[in-house]
């Protein structure tokens, strides 16, 4: 995550039985795949859309990113799987639209279900990932750090996750049933790319020498079938920044894995409406921390200057020694940021598609789950070698300041910059102010970190960042999954995966089968993982590797120590630090303080002899529209904070048969689009554009625009309403 560097400072296929995927336009059939139903599994999708307007968007942490409307909504995906023998043993592994996962809203989610499915769903048992997608509705994390430019803490961004995750989570559970699972994994080649190559050279030459690429390219895919070899879903993991989408955005949309899952499951139940669908399609995210979708480079975007675009800086990602200039270019950056967020998804969806074709491996053996916490600051381990060492408390680098080339920093900040080079001593002088000066200690152990941001010791109001972790395994048969509080570089990712493998074999808990992966930013987000040796390069990622240069190893070691919880015999949990300390109580504080257009919905005015839902401008009626061409509707509009329309829409589009109107599009479709402009703050005005962009093989005939509202008046209840544009023919 390119997380404040400006908001602050301005799962091999084995063979199994046959299966075959037929795509087609009007009917989808998915292979069968004959096996004995060990599991129940059980499926779900949830709405998690916050605010759309005047709220700050989650990745990038721009000031300037505020949201004004919608492209896609932003979904959970719950999935449940139960030993069939055994149901108590289950695990839910929880894949959100959203940046990260944080401690405040699993919390959240643990106490709901575990209040109303006593028992079955816990704090050990549950695992919230994120797709890690950086154009999302922001504010909900619970440190301080990342909410610093939301102005604080967003409850209505919190909530609308909470409450759609847990519905997605009860779904699942309400749609369990018999049936079995199958693993396999495919070579997506095109859809990432590394930026910061320079950092992952300094990984040893040996090692690397191991790896055709500098990023992991396997897709993992596990399929959830029926008792009657029927699919019903997968979840797949593939490492790729959710930052297909630039931070000039304002738009809210779920970025390539949201993307991916949309064109997934429309093509299995084409006339289902985005949300309502009940064949599930996981993208989760894994070893993301120096992934990016921007496959064709970064390159200076600086009219006038001799470097205009040429490559940046292959060490520093610089144009003209400043980084703002450097951007990453995705593979439809000649058309769009959004048509390289489709190209890139659907590279996925073409990887799952093989997968979904092929004879996939069976999953058996028990169902088991391991959680617990630790505390990073000053944890003392061994090494291997024998060595001791220590992690350290939070804090962030410089080249946290710099940025990445997906979202490039401010100031003077660049990435790469280590102890070993001087500082600017304007910032030396002022970083005390902004967090506490770092003692002699914690420079020692931060080494060779220059420490921007003492974020460990900053407390005011509240923590900054989280000292605290969740270590979680989950154990599916032969696979266990590693859900990660962090993003973890490509050979971070893959160092973590090969040492568990090796202790899960050497101790007898699974065979020469075992398959591990990776699932982050998951749970706690504790910004990134990188390697001790692209830690000493000092990068973005390394900059942004909080606990220090062994948090790698930290990790490793403690992933290890708990691997027998998982043995097939196997009870209880293991000792566990104090967990986290809830933050959310705390925030109103700042909240208190925040600007006048984050405070709540004061209320809403149609304007003088106007109505909520009148066209301002309407639609052409003249002549038909064609495939290609934006059918554009302005209406009288009123907040879209008032009602968050969870599990509806914004926007319809209506076809008229057989003299009745049936909706055909939605606010989740990415050929709509809902924006929002307040025209005048004093009066309570505001205006609503709906585009829908034609697609091609869109039947010919009658339609119109549908826009549904709700206003708040200064006194009284909030009243929905709905405006409708005249009638349109498409030919």
């Amino acid at each position: 995550m390119q997380l404040l560097q400006r908001g602050l400072l301005c799962l091999t296929a084995f063979l199994a039985s046959a299966g075959i995927f037929t795509d087609g336009a009007s009917s989808k059939a998915l292979g069968v795949q004959g096996a004995s139903a060990q599991y129940l599994l059980g499926l779900g999708i949830g709405d998690i859309t916050g605010p759309v307007v005047e709220t700050n968007m989650m990745g990038y942490a721009s000031l300037s990113q505020v949201d004004t409307g919608l492209h896609m909504r932003q979904r959970s995906r719950a999935f449940i799987i139960a030993d069939a023998a055994n149901p108590s043993n289950r695990v839910v592994f929880i894949n959100a639209d959203i940046a990260m996962g944080d401690t405040g809203v699993r919390r959240s989610i643990v106490s709901a279900l575990s209040s109303e499915f006593p028992g079955l769903y816990t704090n050990e048992n549950i695992a919230l990932s994120s797709t890690h997608q950086h154009s999302g509705v922001g504010g909900y994390l619970e440190d301080l750090l990342p909410q610093i430019t939301a102005l604080g803490y967003v409850n209505q961004s919190a909530q609308a996750i909470v409450a759609g995750t847990v519905l997605a989570v009860k779904r699942a559970h309400a749609s369990l049933a018999a049936g079995k699972l199958s693993l396999g994994n495919t070579t997506v080649v095109d859809g990432n790319r590394n930026r910061s190559p320079s950092a992952y050279l300094a990984n040893p030459a040996e090692e690397r020498a191991r790896y055709e690429y500098d990023q992991d390219k396997d897709l993992t895919l596990v399929r959830f079938d029926d008792a009657n070899g029927n699919a019903r879903g997968f979840l797949s993991f593939f490492a790729v920044h959710g930052t297909s989408i630039y931070e000039n955005n304002t738009l809210v949309s779920s970025d390539n894995k949201g993307m991916a899952a949309y064109l997934y499951e429309s093509s299995i139940e084409p006339d289902s409406m985005p949300g309502n669908n009940t064949f599930v399609a996981g993208f989760a995210q894994s070893n993301v921390g120096d992934t990016s979708p921007n496959t064709l480079g970064a390159f200076c975007e600086s009219p006038g200057e001799a470097w205009d675009g040429q490559p940046c800086d292959f060490d520093h990602s610089t144009c003209g020694n400043k980084t703002e200039d450097c951007h990453g270019r995705g593979p439809g950056f000649r058309i769009s940021d959004f048509e390289s967020n489709k190209i890139i998804a659907q590279y996925q969806v073409d990887g799952a598609k093989t997968l979904m074709g092929q004879q996939l491996t069976p999953i058996t053996g028990p169902v088991k789950w391991v959680h617990t916490y630790m505390n990073m600051s000053f944890r003392s381990f061994t090494l291997p070698n024998g060595t001791t060492v220590q992690t350290c408390p939070p804090a962030m680098g410089y080249s946290f300041a710099g940025g990445t080339t997906d979202g490039p920093g401010a100031f003077d900040f660049i990435q790469g910059d280590n102890s070993s080079n001087s500082q600017n001593p304007f910032w030396e002088l002022v970083k005390g102010a902004v967090t506490p000066d770092p003692d002699q200690q914690q420079i020692d152990c931060q080494f060779p970190k220059p420490i921007l941001l003492n974020t460990g010791f900053a407390h005011w109001p509240y923590e900054w960042s989280p000292n605290t972790v969740d270590i979680q395994m989950l154990r599916v048969g032969q696979l266990v999954i590693l859900v990660m509080p962090g993003e973890l570089t490509t050979m971070s990712g893959r160092r973590m995966r090969e040492a568990l493998r090796a202790k899960l074999i050497s101790e007898g808990v699974l065979g020469d089968d075992a398959y591990v992966v990776i699932a982050g930013p998951a749970n706690t987000y504790a910004h990134y993982v990188a390697t001790h040796e692209e830690y000493s390069v000092q990068r973005y990622e390394g900059a942004s590797t909080i606990f220090g240069q062994w948090t790698l190893d930290s990790y490793i070691d403690k992933y290890s120590s708990i691997v027998s919880y998982l043995a097939d015999d196997a009870t209880g949990q293991p000792p566990s630090d104090p967990a986290p300390v809830d933050q959310t109580s705390k925030a109103i504080s700042l909240q208190a303080r925040r600007l006048l257009n984050q405070t709540g919905v004061v209320f809403d005015a149609a304007g003088i002899g106007r109505d909520f839902g009148e066209v301002l401008t309407d639609v052409r009626t003249s002549s038909p529209y064609t495939a290609g061409e934006a059918v554009i509707a302005t209406f009288v509009g009123a907040n879209p904070r008032n009602n968050l329309r969870l599990e509806q829409t914004f926007l319809t589009v209506d076809q008229l048969v057989n003299g009745q109107w049936n909706a055909v599009r939605s606010d989740s479709h990415p050929s709509t689009t809902y924006q929002w402009t307040r025209t005048s703050t004093i009066l309570g005005t505001s205006t609503v554009n709906i585009t829908w962009v034609i697609e091609d093989g869109t039947p010919s005939g009658t339609y119109r625009l549908t826009y549904f509202g709700d206003s708040k008046p200064l006194i009284g209840n909030i009243t929905p309403f709905v405006g409708h544009s005249s009638s349109f023919t498409i030919s």
